[in-house]
């Protein structure tokens, strides 16, 4: 085996591993933060491995252009019908094995992908994506695992930490796609890819072992639980639910257009698309280092109303050409948008609940969010063959509308709707 070609990744894990010993000195926080901290960017390296090269494989796998990111499409579906299972489940049995239980899903997805490649299934490889993608639900509950394993002091410090794991995800995923690719040919390669995330996911799962449910102390339980449209009628879960679902949705619908209209449409090289959407993937975890610093200093709302502003200048970017350095800087600033957003939203929403009614609005919220992103997705591959990278950027400007609107409702009327 090449030295060479290994190396990034290895440099990659390496990192991470050091970087969590750090939290774990440093942060002054539970030792749950170290092991998320861990264990999400092993396991959630299935997105960006998906993302990289699941339309380019599917491309020439399926027949018909407009379904090249369907198993995008059917991962997120993935993720958005196990959302509620996955919340429920963590109220059932604990975040610990509710987690692991969920992992599983990703290792035997990851294996069924590896043969659907090798094998040039089509609807093997959608199947596979659909299965990916209900671990993905279960990863994403990590970052309320994550909350509720800390003081309300920390929250926001927690939740920093486990969005900038996120950039190991980012380096992990298509570094194992590329190192399979480099080892062996053309499918033989990339069905590794997958082989090497059921490795990584069980490496996930071992990790999990270490995490500890948190305690909930009396008066949290003794609190008078609410119905479930008392709750979801407050301004304060539907701008947490908007920020989060519009900022997902839209950061999906246009990623999942870039691969296809880089290598596919406008002939840019498979090593400038992996340096874009590593490079946009990084964009949206990175910033986390200074979110919790940046929140304090000038407030969620103008958090949100600067990505949403950011949303809008990805636009305007994304329209002057169609150069690699366009992509780029469209990407970058798309993924830093993301960030502020879905921060500001998951920070906002566990303000609308109290202790024995989170794990069923965390459910709502994520299945609403996932539900919109998936059909994103899916809406992607169809639009830009028929209307082109220019109709994927026209189509996604109501959107970023609406975003504003609900960024400077929330600065107008904050004390209002906090309770």
């Amino acid at each position: 085996m090449d030295f060479d070609a290994i190396l990034p990744l290895t440099t990659v894990v390496a990192v991470l591993i050091a970087v969590a010993f750090l939290i774990k000195k440093y942060a002054m926080l539970s030792t749950n933060i170290t092991v998320l901290f861990l264990a999400g960017p092993l396991v959630s390296a299935s997105a960006p491995i998906m993302v990289f090269i699941g339309s380019i494989l599917s491309s020439k796998m399926s027949s018909d252009p407009s379904l090249v990111t369907l198993p995008l499409g059917l991962m997120v579906a993935g993720t958005a019908s196990a959302t509620i299972p996955a919340a429920m489940l963590a109220k059932k049995i604990g975040r610990r094995y509710a987690s692991i239980v969920g992992f599983f899903n990703v290792h035997f997805g990851a294996i069924l992908a590896g043969f659907a490649v090798l094998n040039q299934s089509f609807v093997q490889f959608c199947i596979a994506s659909f299965m990916i993608g209900l671990s993905t639900a279960f990863a994403q509950q990590l970052r309320f695992a994550a909350i509720e394993s800390v003081e309300e002091k920390d929250i926001n410090k927690a939740l920093s930490i486990l969005m900038f794991a996120g950039i190991f995800s980012a380096m992990i995923g298509p570094e194992v796609a590329m190192l399979g690719s480099n080892i062996f040919a053309d499918s033989i390669g990339f069905s590794a890819a997958f082989f090497g995330l059921a490795i990584m996911s069980v490496l996930s799962m071992i990790v999990m072992l270490w995490f500890e449910n948190p305690v909930v102390s009396e008066v949290e339980i003794n609190i008078p639980v609410r119905p479930l449209l008392e709750i979801i009628k407050q301004p304060i879960f539907i701008i947490a639910l908007l920020a989060a679902a519009l900022s997902y949705g839209l950061m999906s619908y246009i990623m999942t257009s870039t691969p296809l209209s880089m290598n596919q449409v406008h002939s840019h090289s498979l090593s400038d698309t992996k340096w874009v959407i590593q490079s946009h993937i990084a964009a949206m975890f990175l910033p986390s280092l200074i979110t919790t610093w940046l929140s304090n200093k000038i407030g969620i709302k103008n958090m949100l109303l600067i990505g949403s502003a950011m949303f809008a200048l990805v636009l305007v970017i994304a329209t002057q050409g169609h150069t690699v350095l366009h992509y780029w800087w469209a990407l970058v600033i798309l993924g830093v948008a993301w960030n502020f957003l879905f921060f500001s939203g998951t920070s906002l929403l566990h303000l609308s609940y109290h202790e024995e009614e989170k794990h069923k609005v965390q459910a709502i919220n994520d299945f609403s969010v996932f539900t919109f992103q998936g059909a994103s997705s899916l809406m992607a591959g169809w639009v830009l063959f028929n209307y082109g990278w220019e109709g994927v950027l026209i189509s996604a400007i109501p959107f970023v509308i609406v975003m504003f609107f609900i960024s400077f409702y929330y600065l107008v009327h904050t004390k209002k709707i906090e309770f």
